[in-house]
């Protein structure tokens, strides 16, 4: 995660800001109720921002996400993801799921994020500190490929107990002064 930077070579595209038609990212809940576990977590679109809110319990789990899926996206031009937030205080992870697989399954790609509680932060994260994850395990491959976005997510599975609440107002892919690219 790096703060938002002034010198960033080019505009950021916008991929949402929660005032788009419904369905243009088909948003659902994934808790770790399909583990056995016994958090919860919900999302509602209020006032052109996405509210993800629940209880975690790390009692069989303790993980609440939201994933999307919608328009493929080739964010090849772009460096990150850049989200602007306002959150509890606790810590949450952001998904970018691509064409890559793992034992025939899709694989997400994670990045951490603190919050401030009940402040609005812009949030930068490089696609190149997004870590390869299988069922909560990491993985050594190669980062995301930018080109072949399938979807997103946001989770929270900081390893405490109790409620959380975070709002995104918006979701861009950002540009830096040197493009992404795959290591060779």
């Amino acid at each position: 995660m790096t703060a938002l930077s002034a010198a960033s070579a080019g505009p950021p595209k916008l991929i949402t800001d929660f005032s788009q038609e419904p369905g243009s990212l088909e948003w659902l809940v994934v808790n770790d109720d399909v583990m056995g576990g016994k958090s919860s977590g919900g999302f509602e679109l209020n006032d052109d921002y996405l509210m993800f809110s629940g209880s975690t319990n790390t009692l069989g789990g303790g993980f609440s996400s939201i994933r999307s899926r919608g328009p493929r996206m080739d964010l090849s031009e772009f460096s990150g993801i850049r989200l602007r937030v306002r959150g509890d205080g606790r810590r949450y992870s952001w998904q970018l799921r691509t064409n890559a697989m793992y034992r025939g399954r899709e694989l997400g790609f994670w990045s951490e994020f603190e919050t401030t509680a009940g402040q609005w932060l812009g949030i930068d994260l490089p696609f190149a500190d997004f870590v390869p994850k299988f069922r909560g395990n990491k993985l050594d491959v190669a980062p995301p490929n930018p080109a072949y976005i399938r979807g997103l997510g946001l989770m929270i599975s900081d390893g405490k107990d109790g409620p959380f609440a975070i709002a995104v107002d918006s979701v861009q892919a950002y540009r830096d002064s040197e493009p992404f690219s795959l290591p060779e």
